[in-house]
């Protein structure tokens, strides 16, 4: 075991243990609740709790584990419906299906778009973390559409900057509940975990900036199709910010969606869709763009909609 100790700094005032040592120690929410219940955090020499609030100015003390040799091992697995859009030597750009996480992570036992390429022989770049590499974003299990791989170290360094410096493109369609009003804007509130259910997001004032540009490009009895562009990338940031607004994706029980509505139309997962990648190429720097349309589930979805309307 290593010991940390470190003040809490004045921008953590207020905010729960386990989400502030997350941010000052860049482990995961659930490592900080276990170090936090085998009485490895203290707060000025008292043992804490994961929902204790934090004060600006206190000690803290964290006993932490010596870091393990990493030890994942990807397994080649052959992933129904993956297609690979684009390979050269720098990229490979994907068409995730339905119930595909992109990387293997604690508790998840389905296929992965890891597993998907090493089975069809595409190696990717080792940069990154052991169970992530080559992964320069992510894209929920529950959502379908383009994404890129890097598989060169460069194209791994390169495509993360991008990232971070939001000069990628990403438009997403989605289908949400009622009438966005204005029918075509800017929904710009910061984005959090939920403070009282881990698995969820939710906009909270001391978030992470988030920022999800939209325009209505059909609307329906019941929903409208929009066209989303995202500025910023957090987890699940289109569901939260239209269930924040009372328009939830349609089909997305977990953020509020109606589930008559869902049952009526076969979806068992939320209308989501990643259409549209655009980056500049790490190889040359020349803008690339890559498309997906919907699969059969959605599309089938959206016409139900449109004869009923």
């Amino acid at each position: 075991m290593s010991l940390r100790t470190l003040p809490v700094p004045d921008g953590l005032d207020g905010m729960r243990l386990d989400a502030g040592l997350s941010r000052m120690l860049g482990l995961s929410r659930t490592v900080v609740a276990e170090l936090a219940a085998g009485g490895a955090v203290r707060v000025d020499g008292v043992e804490a709790g994961k929902s204790d609030r934090l004060v600006a100015g206190a000690w803290l003390e964290v006993e932490l584990p010596e870091p393990a040799e990493p030890t994942t091992v990807v397994t080649a697995e052959a992933v129904e419906g993956l297609v690979v859009l684009h390979e050269d030597d720098e990229i490979v750009v994907v068409d995730k299906p339905v119930g595909v996480a992109v990387h293997p992570s604690p508790g998840w036992a389905g296929p992965t778009v890891v597993a998907g390429l090493a089975a069809l022989g595409i190696r990717i770049a080792t940069s990154g973390a052991a169970e992530r590499q080559g992964i320069v974003h992510r894209l929920d299990a529950g959502t379908t559409g383009v994404m890129v791989v890097a598989r060169s170290e460069r194209a791994y360094s390169v495509l993360k900057q991008a990232f971070r410096e939001r000069t990628v493109g990403k438009v997403y369609l989605a289908v949400v509940q009622g009438h966005p009003d204005p029918s075509e804007g800017t929904i710009d509130a910061p984005i959090d975990r939920h403070p009282k259910q881990d698995w969820k997001f939710a906009v909270m004032r001391d978030g992470r900036p988030s920022v999800t540009h939209y325009r209505t490009l059909e609307a329906f009895r019941a929903a409208s199709l929009l066209e989303v562009e995202l500025e910023t990338g957090r987890t699940h940031q289109i569901r939260v910010h239209f269930s924040a607004v009372r328009h939830p994706c349609v089909g997305d029980i977990t953020y509020g969606a109606d589930p008559v509505l869902a049952r009526t139309l076969g979806l068992t997962r939320q209308w989501l869709h990643a259409h549209r990648l655009g980056f500049h190429h790490p190889a040359d720097g020349r803008w690339v763009e890559y498309t997906s349309e919907p699969p059969a589930d959605l599309a089938t979805a959206l016409e139900s909609l449109r004869a009923a309307s």
